[in-house]
């Protein structure tokens, strides 16, 4: 490990063991300068002069502090965060830290209520010198996309469900967009996934398949339906009948496209459709 020139908040600093007080250990960046790690971190092995890795960042009286524990996200990172209190100025999340991290109402599409949970990118507020929370991420996505063509791989965070299909961060600095009617796996919300460029539009977005593009046959509904079927004990509670937003949140298609793509694997012999639900044949 290599000691910080300097102290610096909102990411991982690794810095020397200074000196051993009542209160916990001070830690040492070169320049000199030193922060409090609380006795309830220090260990028996942080000997004088050993080098330790730590996030900083404020306490309540918004003087710089140290710890041992990794929030959620760091500085300029996302994560899924919940909103455990709320008050006039805003809400606060949980992070990973025993400090709440705070959200401003500024910083929030619409007011936070107690429980939920929010994608929230960690920030410095230069107003109060503080690291914050926003849930206004649109303006940190760089428009310019480099280095990525069709069919590469990269990582992606998904991060909201739409109409269209989920969004997600790529690289953790482009906005992304997976079609529901290309997605053949189960989803959630915060999932670290690897996908495949398929589209760089021209506003700096980018369209993305789960699937390498001539990896596999191209997917269809049925192929869709089937895979679903398969991840759910080859049983699921839906027929011609079914109700079409019911049909879209499941699959990810339209009612007619639903239709039909039974009506083909029925034809194909590898489903059988019941007033009960739909029911793959071995």
């Amino acid at each position: 490990m290599i000691q910080n020139q300097h102290l610096e908040l909102g990411v991982l600093n690794t810095l020397r063991v200074d000196r051993h007080t009542p209160h916990g250990i001070f830690l040492m960046a070169e320049d000199g300068n030193d922060v409090l790690l609380p006795q309830a971190y220090v260990k028996d092995e942080m000997i004088e002069d050993s080098l330790l890795e730590v996030f900083l960042y404020t306490d309540s009286e918004d003087r710089l502090i140290a710890t041992t524990l990794k929030p959620l996200a760091m500085l300029d990172q996302f994560a899924l965060m919940e909103v455990v209190d709320t008050a006039p100025f805003g809400a606060f999340m949980n992070w990973g830290l025993l400090k709440d991290l705070l959200v401003p109402n500024m910083f929030q599409k619409e007011p936070f209520e107690l429980g939920q949970k929010r994608f929230i990118r960690v920030v410095y507020d230069e107003r109060t010198h503080r690291l914050v929370g926003t849930e206004k991420i649109g303006d940190f996505f760089e428009r310019r996309v480099k280095g990525l063509k069709p069919n590469q791989e990269v990582n992606i965070l998904i991060i909201a469900k739409t109409p269209l299909g989920y969004k997600c961060i790529v690289e953790e600095k482009y906005e992304g967009l997976i079609y529901h009617n290309e997605i053949f796996e189960n989803i959630e919300l915060g999932d670290e996934k690897k996908a495949f460029v398929k589209t760089i539009r021209k506003d700096g977005n980018i369209d993305l398949n789960l699937r390498k593009t001539g990896s596999k046959k191209s997917t269809t509904s049925s192929d869709k339906i089937l895979e679903l079927l398969k991840q759910n004990n080859g049983i699921m509670p839906y027929n011609y009948k079914s109700d079409a937003t019911l049909i879209k949140n499941e699959f990810g298609m339209s009612k007619k496209d639903f239709k039909r793509s039974l009506t083909t694997l029925q034809d194909s012999g590898k489903i059988e459709v019941k007033d009960t639900g739909i029911y793959i044949k071995e």
